[in-house]
């Protein structure tokens, strides 16, 4: 079985590992491993796989309440929402393949995260997305590649999720020239099920069958997992024969045969085929349950000709997975796969021997215990160093520059990509598929989807500030829960818990790794304060490009729930004559704001304060005074302050405003204090509301209605700020066609 590999230094520089690497395969195996095992460990190993940099900085992360029935650890993680059932959801990064090959890495990262989510034995029943694109103005080679890439993966997330029947209900996307190099995308997806009806990726049971289902094994998608979890170079362009190949189609058959097949008590364990394929999914349901397995890899169904063992175990193709069954089940488990035209194989077994055994023709080709492969993959304490930067740019303040105009300001901010409306977007999502879709991509702040079986709702909502976590790592990535949170609460639903998706750069460099560290830390204290556990996710690092780092992005994604599916708040200007009210502490706040980085194109200052008291404070008030049916509309202010805030609402509701707020600073309107809401109230209920108000900052600013948008000294038509905010994004993206 084994025979002595030549050019060691040339396999081991070809699959990421080091010569300790290779001395401690050597010392788990008790000889020299052979070509298939240096893969399995390559691909088990890999940063993408392993956490390898992360794993340290992760713990601590609070993943419990009386709500949650499944943290991390899973294929996806579980929240009880009341009468029986359950959300399921996570979010997870296809950045380097999407970089790649935008359509096919963008689509394959929708399927993936779906397939987590109807492992489980939930229904998918809404997607979410968060994208970061680098510069896509300017009429140069880089702008026209970023415009193409975001074309790309916008039709690649719309073409998978519309052909799977499953409504992308909303996302973020923002825009920076750090992500010129290697853009972001980040996908979410959220399903339904039975609280009592969950299922886990385990292989136990000793003679219990191991099946393969779905479609047949190609040789797309080799090494998948450690080339996402290196740097990217000139060289790099020729990756893409690593990136997967989706068929939605297939998925689609693929999820109704699972959901067929979770109503019978055939499964023990069910595994998707991710990252690694077939050695992630085979080596984790054994690990999980402190088993063994035997796999037969020439019975794998094949797609190629000549595939090999080592091929076989690191394929990524798609729309697979892989099932321990209960003996005796095998022929009516392959029945329903046949049924719904899918590929269905016996190719192994349970064992008591905690070895995964495999063989090509009856000949044992590797040989490996299963625990040490997790146990011991590699934990490293990676260097951490404060970057330089940051005492460069801490006393930087917007007096520092020029003075421009509020009138001015506000039509540079307005029109910028990171607010105006992505209506070309999600025009190309099905949004309203399943009928469940009560407030939608474009209608500002959280998504909402009811849930017909106990008559509740759900809202999402998926965040990053990316120039805070740049000014400061940890309080920008605080700043990211309390966003995501927030934006939840604004639509009366109490937020719950949250998936992550924590996008970094090179942890070989000491300060991208402080930043990580820091990151962590912001979310741990965050998540703890407000209540929010982390019940699952994903790191990617290693997004760099000839050694340049994007900003830290941690992408935060909150679910919460309406108690009634009726009381949804919308976050758009709803009738004339309605109050509006400012609550919140307004303060002359513009570090990491977008107000400095259009005007004077700098990222730079201190971070605004942060209080999970007074964050809390607001969330409670919204949420109670939506279910005393008192509010009208509620939206959060964050980039580009309060003038921003309440022209999307304008915008977006078709109706303008007047507006006058006491600030310190003429500016302040722009400024991006956190905590912060407008809420639009009936007169009739407006001593009602104030009443609720408490020790909350609260003033009446003015009210909703006419033709004109004013705030303070800002004025223009609502028909200008409509045009600027419905059609700029368009313009700029279609420019090259």
């Amino acid at each position: 079985m084994s025979t002595p590999l030549e050019n060691i230094d040339e396999i081991l520089s070809q699959h990421k590992l080091s010569h300790d690497d290779y001395k401690h395969i050597k010392t788990i195996l008790g000889r020299e491993p052979n070509l298939v095992e240096v893969g399995i460990f390559s691909a088990m190993w890999s940063e993408h796989c392993s956490y390898k940099s992360s794993k340290k900085h992760l713990s601590g992360f609070p993943t419990t309440a009386p709500w949650v029935i499944q943290g991390p650890g899973e294929n996806a993680g579980v929240i009880d929402i009341g009468d029986g059932y359950a959300a399921v959801f996570k979010m997870e990064s296809h950045n380097h393949p999407s970089f790649i090959e935008p359509y096919q890495g963008a689509a394959t990262g929708v399927g993936g995260i779906m397939r987590d989510i109807f492992t489980m034995g939930a229904r998918p029943v809404a997607s979410l997305n968060s994208l970061r694109f680098g510069n896509v103005h300017n009429r140069d080679a880089v702008s026209a590649h970023q415009r193409y890439l975001v074309r790309g993966v916008v039709e690649g997330i719309g073409g998978y999720g519309n052909c799977m029947g499953v409504p992308t209900v909303g996302g973020e996307m923002s825009f920076d020239e750090c992500y010129n190099g290697n853009i972001l995308v980040n996908a979410f997806n959220l399903g339904i099920a039975k609280s009592d009806e969950i299922f886990y990726g385990k292989a136990e049971g000793v003679g219990n069958p191991v099946i393969y289902v779905g479609s047949k094994t190609g040789r797309d998608g080799l090494g998948g997992a450690v080339m996402s979890s290196d740097s990217f170079t000139e060289a790099s362009k020729s990756l893409r024969p690593t990136v997967q190949v989706g068929d939605p189609f297939t998925e689609k058959l693929l999820l109704e045969a699972c959901l067929e097949l979770f109503k019978t008590d055939y499964v023990v364990g069910i595994q998707d085929m991710g990252a690694a394929g077939l050695t992630s999914s085979s080596f984790e349901m054994a690990g999980r349950s402190g088993s063994g397995m035997i796999m037969h890899l020439d019975k794998v169904p094949a797609r190629e000709e000549g595939m090999t063992p080592y091929e076989f175990m690191l394929s990524e193709s798609q729309e697979r997975m892989l099932i321990c069954a209960k003996k005796g089940s095998e022929q009516a488990i392959i029945e329903i796969f046949k049924k719904w035209e899918l590929d269905a194989a016996v190719v192994g077994e349970v064992t008591d021997t905690g070895h995964m055994e495999l063989f090509w023709h009856g000949e044992k080709c590797a040989d490996i215990p299963v625990d040490p492969v997790s146990e011991e993959a590699p934990v490293l304490d990676r260097p951490t160093a404060r970057p330089a930067y940051l005492d460069t740019i801490a006393h930087v303040r917007i007096d520092d520059f020029s003075a421009v105009s509020n009138q001015e300001a506000f039509e540079m901010l307005f029109s910028t990509m990171e607010v105006v409306d992505k209506a070309w977007v999600y025009r190309q999502y099905d949004s309203m598929v399943q009928t469940n879709t009560v407030k939608k991509g474009g209608e500002l702040d959280a998504s909402v989807i009811r849930v017909k079986e106990n008559g509740k709702a759900l809202a999402m909502s998926s965040d990053c500030n990316v120039r805070y976590c740049y000014i400061d790592p940890k309080g920008g990535a605080a700043a990211a829960v309390m966003e995501s949170g927030r934006n939840v609460a604004m639509s009366g639903a109490r937020p719950l818990a949250v998936t992550d998706c924590l996008n970094y750069g090179n942890p070989e460099n000491p300060e991208v790794m402080w930043q990580f560290a820091q990151g962590c830390l912001g979310i741990k204290e965050a998540c703890a304060a407000l209540t929010t556990p982390v019940i699952g996710g994903n790191v990617s690092l290693y997004n760099e490009t000839d050694g340049i780092s994007v900003f830290p992005t941690p992408s935060i994604a909150t679910v919460g729930v309406n108690d009634d599916q009726n009381k949804v708040l919308m976050s758009c200007f709803q009738a004339e004559g309605n109050l509006l009210y400012l609550i919140g502490e307004s303060r002359s706040e513009f570090g990491g704001s977008l107000y400095m980085k259009t005007l004077y194109n700098t990222v730079a200052g201190v971070l605004p304060a942060i209080d999970y008291d007074k964050e809390l404070a607001l969330w409670d008030l919204v949420i109670d005074a939506n279910k005393k049916g008192l509010l009208a509309a509620a939206k959060d202010c964050s980039s580009g302050g309060l003038a921003v805030a309440l022209a999307k609402m304008a915008a977006t509701g078709s109706l303008g405003c007047n507006v006058s707020v006491r600030c310190d600073d003429v500016r302040d309107i722009f400024a991006e204090s956190m905590s912060r809401a407008i809420v639009e109230v009936a007169p009739e209920n407006a001593a009602a509301f104030e009443a609720m108000t408490g020790a909350l900052a609260c003033q009446q600013i003015g009210t909703v209605g006419g033709a004109v948008f004013t705030c303070n000294d800002v004025t223009l038509e609502l028909s200008s700020v409509q045009e600027i905010y419905f059609t700029t994004f368009q313009k700029i993206i279609e420019q090259d066609i």
